[in-house]
């Protein structure tokens, strides 16, 4: 299995974009999977549904941080700004309410989250999004030689 298919199929779990990125992550970044999971908790919904930055894409810049934390401050904004120039260049944008209403989707940005049923995964390109988001980060990584 991918790590694009784990992300898509954590985030059909029920975790958030987010957390579904992390979470095909985890066992490389040898950091403890509660607290990690915990962190991304509000990254869902492009920032606590406010449509923001997209949570794939945040749960994808948070493993950049664990990966490249020896790193310079401006080493890893660049490596963060060639991960964003990237999806967007996939997707069209890295903002959520964006991605969303591309996709002729309303964009709501009440806290109330939505049930997981099988219409919200029909409607959204969510579960794409995030396969790309998890499966750009391990190109990216892999370049770098962080992943074989």
């Amino acid at each position: 299995m991918t790590r694009g298919e784990i992300a898509e199929q954590k985030f059909r779990e029920g975790y958030n974009c987010a957390q579904a990125v992390v979470f095909a992550f985890i066992d490389d970044t040898k950091a403890d999977k509660e607290t990690l999971l915990a962190a991304a908790h509000p990254f869902g919904g492009g920032m606590g549904r406010l449509r923001l930055t997209c949570g794939a894409v945040t749960g994808a810049v948070m493993c950049l941080g664990l990966f490249f934390s020896q790193l310079k401050k401006s080493e890893v904004y660049a490596i963060v700004q060639e991960y964003c120039r990237r999806f967007e260049e996939k997707n069209g944008s890295v903002i959520c309410g964006k991605l969303l209403s591309g996709a002729g989707i309303g964009v709501d940005s009440s806290p109330n989250a939505e049930p997981r049923t099988d219409e919200y995964y029909k409607k959204r390109p969510c579960p794409l999004l995030i396969r790309d988001a998890a499966d750009l980060l391990e190109d990216l990584l892999k370049e770098r030689g962080v992943l074989s």
